[in-house]
């Protein structure tokens, strides 16, 4: 059976402001681990699995400033404690942010003794939530947890999208518009097929403005629209492969010497945030880990099943 978890308007400070090369929000990645940390609480407890989840930002403030109003932005940054040797620590920079998210997990499992067993289990995940970290922030306070059963019918799960949705206001729902990123990249290389993928990809993530007609010497200068419509962003997605799979321990110095080691590095895309009165299926707003022996990329489609894996497939795990 499946459920949907909400947890609604969750208070963080210091969190990551900077996930690769992007800047202003944490990647996905840190929210889909959050959950994955919950995940494999609730499993010993109640043998209850969490598949994804939904970001929607109700708020955010970068720790940032700049000195003029068409200046750069510095992070605002704290000195770290004196070494054991009393001198001055090295002064690593951090980009951080607070904010306040509501976060929709996808749950799979059964749920004993019926609404006892939601209201114990929302009581569970009030106390663990304000335990864990999320994108390296502290959590400080929390609204009270909701579960809820996830309707298969469409009627009824459209019911229960609108009147989350709407519980969700005000704020900007954060979905995968990757798609575009493909679209845009096929467009550039019908033109020029020298074009890579990240020429395409700083098109969406750049402000760009062109020299027009010149009159008298100076240059009439205009704005470049994004290649689609949008409140489009650069997105951090997940990860790619930069080696190939290296057996338990075959790595010294790994923190889990008991799991394949394969080094990676980012990978990016294209979000967009949208208004949730916008969302008309609770799925469009789900981001997963799908299972893929290439790329560990974050995306709104429902993993592999186990049957849909073949025996090469395994062995890349």
């Amino acid at each position: 059976m499946s459920y949907l978890i909400v947890l609604p308007h969750i208070q963080v400070e210091n969190a990551n402001a900077i996930s690769g090369l992007t800047y202003g929000f944490p990647g996905i990645t840190h929210f889909l681990g959050f959950t994955h940390a919950l995940s494999r609480n609730v499993q010993r407890s109640h043998g209850l699995s969490f598949n994804g989840c939904g970001v929607v930002c109700h708020k955010h403030q970068v720790q940032a400033h700049r000195a003029s109003e068409r200046g750069d932005y510095y992070f605002s940054l704290t000195r770290i404690p004196l070494t054991k040797e009393a001198k001055t620590a090295p002064f690593n920079e951090e980009g951080r942010m607070h904010m306040t998210v509501t976060l929709f997990i996808e749950c799979e499992g059964s749920i004993l003794h019926g609404d006892a067993g939601a209201r114990e289990l929302e009581q569970h995940l009030q106390s663990l939530c304000v335990t864990q970290r999320l994108a390296g922030g502290t959590v400080t306070s929390m609204k009270p947890v909701r579960v809820m059963t996830l309707p298969q019918n469409g009627d009824e799960l459209q019911n229960v999208t609108r009147r989350e949705m709407y519980r969700a206001l005000p704020g900007f729902a954060l979905v995968d518009r990757s798609e575009l990123l493909a679209q845009h990249v096929a467009e550039r290389r019908a033109q020029d097929p020298q074009v890579e993928m990240i020429d395409a990809w700083l098109d969406f993530s750049t402000i760009t403005y062109r020299a027009g007609q010149q009159e008298e010497g100076s240059a009439q200068w205009q704005y470049q629209p994004k290649p689609a419509k949008g409140y489009l962003v650069p997105l951090m997605v997940g990860f790619t492969p930069i080696s190939p799979l290296y057996a338990a321990g075959d790595v010294v110095r790994t923190r889990d010497t008991t799991s394949p080691f394969r080094f990676v590095e980012a990978a990016y895309g294209v979000g967009e945030w949208r208004s949730p009165h916008r969302v008309t299926d609770i799925h469009q707003l789900i981001w997963r880990y799908p299972v893929s022996t290439e790329h560990y990329i974050c995306s709104h489609a429902k993993p592999l099943q186990e049957a849909d894996l073949t025996e090469q497939d395994h062995s890349d795990f």
